[in-house]
């Protein structure tokens, strides 16, 4: 059986590409954009993340694991 193919509705334009993005696709880099440069211009704000007991206990037991 023969491949079916797409036949084309409209003819190609020369010259115009039409290319629509979804709203999150501009959205999401702006915000990340913004929440940097705020970390930039007031770095007091940015706190690094502590390690819980609960993750330290899992690696020293994994590690306990693996020297065996």
């Amino acid at each position: 059986m023969p491949a079916r193919t797409h036949t084309r509705l409209h003819p190609a334009t020369t010259g115009s590409v039409d290319i629509r993005l979804p709203w999150w696709a501009l959205a999401l880099p702006a915000l990340a954009f913004v929440a940097l440069l705020a970390l930039i211009l007031n770095p007091s704000d940015a706190h690094a993340a502590s390690g819980g007991p609960a993750i330290t206990h899992l690696f020293e037991r994994v590690q306990q694991l693996l020297a065996r």
